[in-house]
């Protein structure tokens, strides 16, 4: 299934694929509309496929015609991974870590498919970072690997658009990595079961004005959705709908040669296969 969250008129709503590939949906405030994604990821699988059930009595949404949300507009956890590409992390100058690099992003730098990323007025070194998401639908500590991916619920996908003069103004990336408007996610949730497991051997592609600028497998990530889950889960007890945003590919702009960083009117795409295409323009501040 996959999911999107929209707006029209004012008024939020929420779709789903029919099976002719269309989408129908319900606004909230409808007769059975079901709850907002948020809420239906919180109560598990069950859940979705009510939900599935009930938008698929709903009306036909053009997705080109709305304006798209995050597909969660309030993860409890945005749990970002750096340097999970063997590439990346050589073409960023760094060793590839032994142990996963982990960064959060806050809910206030979050935006939709179709709404555009903001080039702060501060800083001209805008970068882009393709990535893959996976959603969090059952809670545990101390989770095996063998066990981890019966607790994903869903993928989606992530624009990790960074602010690198900000983020080398310390060890931390914090503040590079959380500008307002900067962290572009969705258009969809695509529910585990289809895609590969772990979303392991997706094509994932970059591309900025038409050019592809990353271009990679999934297959070529350092730490798998299993393995990160197992690893932070040592730590810190997850919960249905955090977010584990699982790292870029190389071909960033900041390592090109000269440097190739996002300015006003350009347009981005990450495209990952099974999942869709995140399609965002940039505008300054």
């Amino acid at each position: 299934m996959r999911f999107a969250v929209f707006s029209s008129e004012g008024r939020e709503g929420l779709a789903v694929t029919a099976p002719g590939g269309e989408f129908h949906g319900l606004f909230s405030g409808d007769a059975g509309y079901p709850g907002s994604l948020d809420s239906l990821v919180r109560k598990g699988r069950s859940a979705l496929d009510a939900a599935a059930v009930a938008l698929g009595k709903g009306f036909a949404v053009d997705l080109d015609k709305v304006t798209l949300h995050p597909p969660l507009s309030a993860p409890g956890k945005i749990i970002c991974v750096g340097l999970n590409y063997v590439d990346h992390s050589i073409e960023s100058g760094f060793v590839v870590p032994d142990y996963p690099t982990i960064f959060t992003r806050f809910t206030s730098s979050l935006l939709g498919a179709g709404t555009p990323i903001i080039r702060p007025t501060v800083s001209t070194q805008l970068d882009y970072e393709g990535e893959m998401v996976a959603v969090i639908g059952v809670a545990g500590r101390h989770i095996a690997e063998q066990d981890a991916l019966d607790h994903v619920i869903g993928y989606s996908i992530f624009n990790d658009a960074s602010v690198r003069d900000y983020q080398k103004k310390s060890p931390q990336w914090t503040i590079g990595k959380n500008f307002d408007n900067t962290g572009a996610f969705g258009p969809y949730l695509v529910t585990a079961d289809e895609l590969s497991p772990g979303g392991k051997g997706l094509h994932i592609q970059t591309r900025l004005n038409g050019t592809v600028v990353q271009d990679a497998s999934t297959d070529d990530m350092v730490f798998s959705v299993a393995r990160l889950i197992s690893i932070l889960s040592e730590a810190i007890t997850l919960s249905p709908g955090d977010i584990f945003v699982t790292g870029t590919p190389a071909g960033v702009g900041m390592a090109r040669k000269p440097p190739l960083f996002m300015k006003h009117g350009d347009v981005c795409e990450v495209e990952i296969e099974g999942i869709g295409i995140l399609r965002n323009t940039v505008q300054d501040e």
